[in-house]
């Protein structure tokens, strides 16, 4: 029998990190932690108004993100982060080796529309191309996955399931 995976959903703002990450962990059996719940209120309150978190911001939330999926090694749970950037998942790796990550991807046009759908969240949209100029996609070398985001979503978590039971088993 395989070892739970710890998988973290990652992608830009608005690619369904959120409405994904509870349905994967539901049908993976595990528990989802909300990788915004990790956000010191400083880094909330500067994507309030708008302004991009910068490396020095993004390392505590990193850090906290990676012990909690640390702390689920062997037993799985799924976590979202937008890890946009190799160093920011060589991070998380760093702090939690077997991690394996779910990169929810899509086209700016939908993602923007979702985005404007949303209430009451605090990253606005102006801050959506400034994801698009950060994010480094999965390298080969990376354990992960990428899974379009079209279609609803359980059909995103579905594609999901059987891109991670593909992967192979990681050696630790």
């Amino acid at each position: 029998m395989r070892t739970p995976q710890v998988v973290v959903v990652m992608g830009v703002a608005g690619t369904g990190k959120t409405t994904i990450g509870p349905l994967l962990a539901a049908r993976l059996g595990v528990p989802y932690a909300e990788g915004d719940d990790f956000h010191p209120q400083a880094n909330i309150a500067k994507m309030s108004a708008g302004i991009p978190l910068d490396d020095a911001d993004r390392w505590p939330w990193l850090e906290a993100i990676g012990h909690w999926a640390h702390g689920r090694a062997g037993l799985g749970g799924v976590v979202s982060s937008s890890a946009l950037k190799r160093s920011y998942r060589d991070r998380l790796r760093a702090v939690a080796p077997g991690i394996v990550f779910l990169h929810l991807t899509g086209d700016r046009e939908l993602i923007e529309g979702r985005m404007s759908q949303r209430q009451g969240h605090f990253m606005p949209t102006a801050l959506l191309d400034s994801q698009f100029a950060t994010l480094q996609p999965l390298q080969p070398d990376e354990a992960g996955v990428a899974v379009d985001v079209s279609g609803s979503p359980q059909e995103i978590t579905e594609r999901a399931v059987r891109a991670l039971d593909a992967l192979p088993l990681a050696s630790e």
